[in-house]
């Protein structure tokens, strides 16, 4: 675990982006040694794919695009990754937050040549939580270009959470229909949006807001993008269970934790606490 001493190296204008934009790229964020070590738990990822793990792309695609869930208890590079490098010591920094937890990590990787992209979407309506304390990593071991990256519209987690739809079938399996505001048509009037990206580098790291609407293309012929997310969660998150499968699940804990409560449980371990010691 990270001590408060590490998070002076993100700087007040990071704190004000993130606040203001709901997403920045921090660069040269990660050593080569944490890179390697992350890229060897994506491999034995890819090579092993839990029960929970989906494939995102339509057989017609001609790459492929797999995501995976919630598989740090079993992947030991994984582990050593969330726990050893600043990502909760910076994720406190930008959130203010106290404590951090870590919510869930994830997988992503298409292929050489996938076709299809990430619609535009925000997290946090997918999951099982309330509350404006977080913070999400998107952190790739490949290099990745602009056509490729994440994109985001600056200033969307500060508005109303939006309609969670499948991204393949576009079908509302969370909330009902009707009950929360759809997404804008944002690619059709892309000049409308203040639409940010970047392109990034191993050892880069794109923080977010899980309220924040993002995107992603899909990769040229050639080019491998393996990224991994650490979504992690501060001070006020607070357990709010669903009536139906959240994305990812977290199967029993409703019976455990109840509706506001905050998550503290073994499943969601801490990542940093203010006056910690290290190690």
């Amino acid at each position: 675990m990270a001590t408060a001493a590490t998070i002076d190296r993100v700087g007040d204008g990071d704190v004000e982006a993130f606040r203001r934009d709901g997403a920045l790229c921090l660069r040269g964020v990660l050593s080569s040694a944490e890179v390697a070590l992350l890229t060897a738990g994506i491999e034995a990822n890819l090579a092993h794919p839990s029960p929970r793990a989906k494939v995102a792309s339509s057989r017609t695609d001609p790459g492929f695009f797999i995501e995976d869930f919630c598989s740090w208890a079993e992947n030991e590079s994984y582990r050593r990754f969330i726990f050893e490098s600043r990502l909760g010591a910076i994720a406190a920094r930008l959130t203010g937050s106290s404590t951090i937890r870590l919510y869930h990590d994830h997988m992503l990787t298409k292929e050489p040549g996938t076709r299809q992209k990430t619609p535009w979407h925000q997290d946090q309506p997918y999951y099982n939580i309330d509350g404006r304390m977080s913070c999400s990593f998107w952190i790739p071991v490949d290099a990745v270009s602009r056509p490729a990256t994440l994109e985001f519209v600056a200033g969307s987690h500060l508005g109303p959470w939006l309609m969670p739809r499948t991204f393949l079938s576009d079908e509302a399996r969370w909330f009902p229909e009707g009950s929360l505001a759809e997404l804008p048509d944002i690619e059709s009037r892309r000049a409308d949006f203040p639409i940010l990206g970047w392109a990034v580098e191993p050892g880069d790291v794109i923080a977010f807001h899980m309220l924040a609407l993002h995107a992603s293309g899909g990769v040229e012929p050639g080019r491998r993008r393996r990224v991994f997310s650490v979504r992690t969660i501060g001070d006020d998150i607070r357990h709010a269970p669903r009536s139906w499968v959240t994305s990812p699940e977290f199967p029993g804990l409703r019976e455990i934790l109840p509706a506001g409560a905050p998550l503290e449980h073994p499943l969601f371990p801490v990542m940093w606490r203010a006056g910690a010691p290290a190690g």
